[in-house]
């Protein structure tokens, strides 16, 4: 009853707490210092309940009095409880949502003090790298017509700081308002001096633990934001067939729709038997310039004739290899041949390792294709290329169509964009140690899972983990602490007559 009282009693204060809590102000008149600080009640009884005024000035007393600090020395008699606020990001003011957490954190704050328990309940904010960096762009953009590329890193910087100035202060206050009973001597921020230091330390500790490692794989991509997102980052919108989704760029792009163009094979006048195109079906046309090889089943009849030969590019003029993958290929989907892009898919990727095939990386960080592919679309959108190709295909008699093709697009949970699978060198922890570890308490019985019915979940997340993209390519927050260091000088420190 005291918990569900007090979260109604904070839900009905919430709009009071939502709007104009940085300019809240409130009169008091300063007793004696160890006197409670009085209201002025000497004016008529208001007519209604104002909590406004009835609650005033009480928060203030609480902390200057130390009611949420822990004692000083600790009581070897009393039990000690400890939480930390979930940290709220600095985009923004608080909703409804913190609200409720926070209510039900300050309830058992409370209840454990009232048990006489030494309780701390430490407060902070979560500098929110990805998504703070995204709101004081779109804010840049709206109040002074800048992005953070022309204002440049250290005043862009600046700029976010000024925000978490503003903002934080607001959610602090905020939460004040509340009546949380945080211990706000404690008060931390994950960008802060203590924070940045703790994170570095744990870098060098997984990464000496063999547990952070290096590697070039293909990551999640946002072209809009110019950085890599972890698979939780990533939103699967799911389309039934022929859909428009519009970006975070104004444009409108089609999707839900497979292209099915064909390759020449590469033959002689006299081989007459030898099929004359292979058609292949992709939902992203503007990888084909990428293409490095068309793959087919062993046991597809259709392309017995063709093992070993050859396509050729209409565009790049290349030659592209016809391969035999029985892991790849499956005969009965589709036309049974399958484009291999390696540089943007990663089960194109493995396919090309098996067959030791040429990887193109096609596109740059914005989403533009780059200087490998052939000169008439270099540095133009992908989106706007692919339209091209269609009409070119269609001009060459190579394009065949397209059709309804239900599927799960990976979009960017931040920005909206349409993600784009890069292979890129990135920073990895390696999770699959550390979710046995997880995985060995519960089926152990050391540790359990409250209800029992997600126990299920608990297995099938950990058991299948994979490894953790933890690079973003930001300006704003925690850099890597790894540098490659370049010396000017011409002398060779790598000698033996070096003396370290």
């Amino acid at each position: 009853r005291v918990c569900v009282m007090h979260m109604l009693s904070c839900t009905r204060r919430w709009q009071a707490a939502k709007h104009g809590l940085c300019q809240l102000r409130i009169s008091l008149i300063h007793q004696h210092s160890n006197k409670i600080l009085k209201k002025d009640m000497s004016g008529p009884m208001a007519a209604a309940y104002d909590p406004q005024q009835v609650e005033a000035g009480w928060y203030e007393w609480w902390e200057s009095k130390g009611f949420f600090q822990p004692a000083q020395t600790i009581d070897p008699k009393k039990a000690t409880f400890s939480m930390v606020l979930p940290p709220p990001n600095i985009t923004g003011a608080l909703h409804l949502g913190h609200a409720l957490t926070c209510t039900i954190q300050d309830t058992l704050a409370r209840w454990r003090r009232m048990h006489g328990d030494s309780v701390v309940w430490v407060p902070g904010l979560d500098h929110a790298g990805i998504a703070t960096q995204a709101v004081v762009e779109r804010h840049l953009a709206k109040t002074q017509g800048v992005t953070r590329q022309e204002l440049g890193r250290e005043k862009f910087v600046d700029s976010v700081w000024n925000w978490h100035g503003q903002y934080g202060g607001c959610i602090n206050q905020q939460m004040r308002r509340l009546g949380a009973s945080l211990d706000w001597s404690k008060e931390c921020f994950t960008l802060d001096e203590t924070r940045s230091k703790a994170v570095m330390e744990a870098f060098i500790r997984l990464y000496e633990s063999g547990l952070i490692y290096r590697d070039m794989r293909l990551v999640n991509w946002c072209p809009h934001l110019n950085t890599t997102i972890s698979d939780l980052e990533v939103d699967l919108k799911q389309f039934t067939g022929s859909s428009h989704l519009k970006l975070p760029s104004g444009v409108t792009v089609e999707v839900g729709v497979l292209h099915t163009f064909a390759y020449e094979v590469d033959r002689c006048s006299t081989e007459v038997n030898l099929p004359t195109h292979v058609e292949v079906s992709t939902t992203r046309l503007e990888t084909m310039l990428g293409d490095v090889a068309v793959a087919v089943h062993p046991d597809d009849s259709r392309y017995k004739a063709l093992h070993g030969r050859f396509v050729k590019h209409p565009f790049t003029g290349m030659k592209i290899p016809i391969v035999v993958d029985a892991l790849f290929v499956d005969p009965e989907l589709g036309t049974g041949a399958v484009k291999v892009t390696p540089a943007h898919d990663i089960n194109d990727l493995e396919c090309a390792r098996r067959h030791g095939l040429q990887i193109i990386n096609l596109f740059t960080n914005d989403g533009k294709l780059n200087q490998t592919a052939p000169e008439q679309f270099r540095f133009r959108d992908r989106f706007q290329v692919r339209t091209d190709l269609i009409r070119l295909l269609t001009e060459l008699g190579l394009y065949r169509g397209k059709v309804d093709h239900p599927m799960a697009l990976a979009t960017c949970s931040r920005s909206g964009d349409i993600l784009e699978p890069l292979l890129k060198p990135q920073w990895f922890v390696r999770c699959k140690p550390l979710a046995e570890t997880a995985t060995a308490l519960v089926r152990t019985g050391s540790l359990s899972i409250l209800p029992e019915e997600h126990v299920d979940a608990w297995f099938h997340w950990l058991d299948n983990i994979q490894d953790w993209c933890i690079s973003r390519q930001l300006w704003w927050g925690h850099r890597i602490p790894a540098y490659k260091v370049t010396f000017q000088s011409s002398t060779d420190y790598s000698s033996s007559s070096s003396s370290s």
